[in-house]
C-alpha cells in the first residue's frame, strides 16, 4: 500500500496537531466527536439493516472516547449495542472519554456495557460488526490482559471488524505487530493516514482516512503541542551531561551580553552544561554574571585561527554548538568561524549559526554537512543570500523554504511571523510581540534552539518549538510589565512555558 508522502502524518506530529488545533480553537472533545461520527457513519453504511447486532471494544483512554462517540451515534441511528470497556470506567483517564463515557452510561435501554477489569470478565458476546477502540495510536510494547485477551476475543469472533484510527497491537509508525493484534476489515482512521498502517495491510484491512475538522493549514503552525513533542523526560537515574552540552562561541571586546544571554537561556531549556568560549577579558566579565556560567578564556581580543586549539579540545565534549552571538566581524574570527563549521562538519556536531556567525558564514556559504539552525532576521537574510524578501508571510516562506533546501539546513527566519523550514516542510509562529525589538531576545533564541539540539532534537523540531518558546516567553512579559522589557525578563519564563505551554493560550491573539 503506497500514499503521497504529503497524506501521512508520524503519530508524534499528529499529537502536536491535536494539542495545536486545540490551541487555535478547536476542542479536542470537538475532534473526538468528530471521530467518533466518522466512525458511525463508516460501520451504518457497511451494516445495510438496522437489527445488526455491534459490539464496541473501548480502551480507557482517548482512542476508547472515540469508540464512545461512534456507539452514541450509532445508538442514535437504531443499532442495539454492547459496549465492552477494558477495565473500571473509574479510571478513564482521558477528560474529553470520560464526558463521553458520562453521556453513553445513561443510554441503558440502547447499550447494554460491560466492564471487564479481569479477564475472567469478558462476555460471550455475538455480533455482527465488531469495533475495536482498545488502544489507537503510540503503542511502544505488546498489550497486557485484558486488552490482550480482548483482542484475541475480536479476533475470534465472527463478525465483520472495524479499527478505529489503528489496529489494536500494531506499532502506528512502524507497522510492527506487539504481541497480538486485530486483523481488521476495515480501519477508520483520522486527518491522514500512519505511517504503520501502510505497512502492515493484512491487520489493516480496507483503509479509510477520515478528516475530523483540522485544517491542513493548521499543520504550519508553530504550537505547545511543538514544545510538549521536544521536551524530554527526566528518569531518576539521569546523569551530569545526559540532557547535552552546549558550547556557545560568542563575545568580543564590545559584546559580552549576547553570548551571556545565550547561554543562561539554554540552562533554563535544560540543557546540563554551557560552556562560553569567549575572549579574556570578556569572559571575566561573563563570569562576574553568574556563577552559573562556564567560560573558556581565548587569547586576544576577539576570535581569531590561533584559538581553534582551545576550541577543539571543547568540542570533543559538547554535543551542539551556538556560534555567532556578540562575536564581532573582524577577519580572523570570520577565517575561524570558517574553520569551526569545517571541524563541526567532520565530526556530525549539530551547530546554530546566528548574528556575526551567520554573516560570516555568508562568505563562504555551502550546503552543511551536518545538522545546522541558522537564525537570521531580515537584514541578516539579505546578506546571507542577497535575497531581499517580500512581505507577506506566505511569499516570504517559499524563499526560505527554497534556501533552506540548498544550504541543507533549518532557517529561523526572525520577524513578526516567525518562519521556519528544513527545505520541504514550513511552519509559521505567531507568538512574540513588539516589545522583543529590544536588543538580545535573538541571542535567547539561539540559547533555547542550541539546547535543543544538544538534547538530540532534530534541527527543525528544535527551531520551531524554540520559536515558540522564545515568543510565548515575551508574550508572558509582555502581559506583565508591557512593552517595556529586556531580553533577561524572558529567561525566566522559559521553564514556565515548557512547564505549560498550553497556558498561553489566554495571551494569543492580545499582543497583535
Amino acid at each position: 500500500m503506497s500514499m503521497p508522502h504529503e497524506r501521512i502524518i508520524t503519530t508524534k506530529d499528529m499529537r502536536a496537531l491535536d494539542i495545536n488545533a486545540e490551541y487555535f480553537g478547536i476542542s479536542r472533545l470537538q475532534l473526538m466527536e468528530n471521530a467518533g461520527r466518522g466512525v458511525a457513519e463508516e460501520v451504518a453504511s457497511r451494516a445495510g439493516r438496522r437489527d445488526a447486532k455491534i459490539a464496541v471494544f473501548c480502551g480507557l483512554g482517548g482512542n476508547g472516547g472515540d469508540g464512545f462517540v461512534a456507539a452514541r451515534h450509532l445508538a442514535c441511528m437504531g443499532f442495539k449495542l454492547n459496549v465492552i470497556l477494558a477495565g473500571r470506567a473509574s479510571d478513564i483517564g482521558n477528560e474529553e472519554a470520560r464526558k463521553n463515557w458520562e453521556t453513553l452510561n445513561s443510554l441503558r435501554s440502547s447499550v447494554n456495557i460491560t466492564e471487564v477489569h479481569n479477564s475472567t470478565l469478558i462476555p460471550d458476546v455475538k455480533a455482527d460488526i465488531v469495533i475495536d477502540a482498545l488502544l489507537g495510536i503510540g503503542l511502544e510494547r505488546p498489550p497486557r490482559p485484558p486488552i490482550s485477551h480482548l483482542i484475541r476475543k475480536i479476533n475470534e469472533m465472527d463478525s465483520y471488524r472495524v479499527a478505529v484510527d489503528v489496529p489494536s497491537g500494531i506499532n502506528s509508525d512502524t507497522g510492527e505487530v506487539l504481541g497480538e493484534a486485530v486483523k481488521a476489515h476495515l480501519t477508520v482512521t483520522f486527518h491522514k493516514a500512519k505511517p504503520g498502517l501502510l505497512k502492515a495491510s493484512e491487520y489493516v484491512g480496507e483503509l479509510v482516512v477520515r478528516s475530523i475538522g483540522i485544517p491542513e493549514e493548521i499543520e504550519r503552525f508553530a504550537g505547545p503541542g511543538d514544545v510538549i513533542t521536544v521536551i524530554k523526560p527526566r528518569p531518576p537515574e539521569a546523569h551530569k551531561g545526559d540532557f547535552g552540552r552546549l558550547l556557545v562561541i560568542g563575545g568580543s571586546e564590545t559584546f559580552s551580553g549576547a553570548p551571556t544571554l545565550a547561554a543562561l537561556a539554554a540552562l533554563r531549556t535544560g540543557v546540563d552544561l554551557v560552556y562560553i568560549a569567549t575572549p579574556r577579558e570578556t569572559a571575566y566579565a561573563i563570569s562576574s554574571i553568574s556563577p552559573d556560567l562556564i567560560t573558556i578564556k581565548l587569547e586576544g581580543d576577539h576570535l581569531s585561527t590561533r584559538n581553534l586549539s582551545v576550541i577543539r579540545g571543547y568540542m570533543e565534549r559538547v554535543t551542539a554548538l551556538v556560534v555567532g552571538p556578540g562575536l564581532g566581524l573582524h577577519r580572523e574570527t570570520q577565517e575561524a568561524v570558517g574553520r569551526i563549521i569545517e571541524e563541526a562538519e567532520d565530526k556530525g556536531i549539530p551547530i546554530l549559526l546566528d548574528a556575526d556567525g551567520l554573516k560570516a558564514f555568508a562568505a563562504f556559504k555551502h550546503s552543511l554537512k551536518t545538522p545546522a539552525v541558522l537564525t537570521p532576521h531580515a537584514g541578516e537574510y539579505a546578506i546571507l543570500t542577497g535575497e531581499k524578501l517580500p512581505e507577506r508571510p506566505e511569499e516570504r516562506a517559499e524563499y526560505i523554504k527554497r534556501q533552506a533546501e540548498q544550504l541543507n539546513a533549518v532557517i529561523l527566519l526572525k520577524s513578526h511571523v516567525d518562519i521556519i523550514s528544513d527545505g520541504t516542510r514550513v511552519k509559521f509562529n505567531f507568538t512574540g510581540n513588539p516589545g522583543m525589538t529590544v536588543g538580545g531576545t535573538g541571542d535567547v533564541l539561539s540559547g533555547i534552539v542550541g539546547a535543543f539540539l544538544a538534547q538530540g532534537i532534530r534541527p527543525f523540531e528544535a527551531a520551531v518549538a524554540g520559536a515558540f518558546i522564545n515568543g510565548a516567553a515575551g508574550d508572558f512579559v509582555k502581559a506583565e510589565m508591557g512593552y517595556h522589557m529586556v531580553a533577561t525578563d524572558l529567561i525566566e519564563w522559559i521553564p514556565k512555558v515548557m512547564n505549560d505551554p498550553i497556558s498561553h493560550i489566554k495571551l494569543r491573539g492580545k499582543n497583535r
